[in-house]
């Protein structure tokens, strides 16, 4: 197949890349804004028929949650109307699309797993784009896997774990958040699902992937600093109250990933192992 990847330079469209040299089975076609901008229309139309795309990744999104709230119109934009477009193009060559999303889409007042089939109820304007995109992208192209996912980092670009070591490392005392509950995800291990959907074939529906156990901010916070050995910051408990922001975010928002592992026979590491991994590569940097 050819394969279009869309935000190829953010975290998850990174692992893509690497993740594609071993992968010799399609053709990928890696774009950021300079190469593709998804919210011209034409420009979609234009690059999935010349580069013959059957199946789209879309990497790409508005994610700066807080700014969001005051940067509805730009958010929109990015996370319900381009992904429609992309939708629509690759259902004109009668091709598929993967559609990734977040835990955002729930207002976190759950206190056991997310599954596939619960109600979604946004409670911030990132989330409530998000949702609308995934609406968007089902309604334009029939062979549609929505992918929600959440926390997610990796050894590329901006994120918690690399905030935590740097603030770790200039600060005695930092305060953490404990009482936002859920799943950090490794971008790779993202990667690798949507990579094993991709080979295998994609069957439509929507899926929840993190990695496996369940923790707080401060939790994942303690376990970056002593994976870095980091020993001289004191780590404190803060309730969300403490700690305003302009976007509310979901309490619980722990993922049930039972459907993607059945589906696509992936098994999905524990969030410590994986979160192991990405400190050895970004300590190696």
């Amino acid at each position: 197949m050819n394969i279009l990847v869309t935000g190829c330079n953010g975290q998850l469209g990174n692992e893509m890349q690497l993740l594609e040299k071993d992968n010799g089975q399609h053709v990928f076609f890696n774009t950021d804004v300079s190469q593709l901008d998804i919210t011209d229309q034409a420009a979609v139309d234009r690059f999935v028929a010349d580069h013959e795309i059957d199946c789209i990744v879309n990497c790409a999104a508005y994610t700066a949650v807080d700014r969001a709230e005051s940067d509805r119109e730009l958010c929109t934009t990015l996370n319900t109307v381009a992904p429609a477009y992309l939708a629509a193009a690759v259902e004109r060559r009668g091709g598929a699309m993967i559609q990734v999303s977040t835990d955002y889409v729930f207002d976190g007042k759950a206190h056991t797993p997310y599954v596939e089939t619960d109600t979604p109820s946004p409670d911030s304007v990132y989330g409530s784009t998000k949702l609308a995109g995934e609406l968007a992208v089902v309604k334009f192209c029939r062979r549609t896997m929505i992918v929600r996912t959440a926390w997610l980092y990796s050894s590329f670009g901006n994120n918690f774990v690399k905030t935590m070591m740097r603030l770790g490392r200039e600060k005695k005392e930092l305060g953490v958040v404990f009482d936002q509950i859920g799943t950090p995800t490794y971008a790779r291990d993202l990667a690798v699902a949507i990579m094993a959907a991709v080979n295998k074939g994609i069957v439509p529906g929507v899926y929840h992937f993190s990695n496996e156990g369940v923790c707080s901010w401060y939790d994942f916070a303690k376990a970056v600093h002593r994976m870095a050995g980091i020993g001289t910051c004191h780590v404190r408990p803060l309730h969300t109250s403490e700690y305003p922001t302009p976007a509310n975010r979901p309490h619980y928002s722990v993922l049930d990933k039972t459907k993607i592992k059945e589906t696509y026979g992936i098994e999905i590491p524990h969030w410590e192992e994986s979160l192991g991994d990405c400190m050895a590569r970004l300590m190696a940097q």
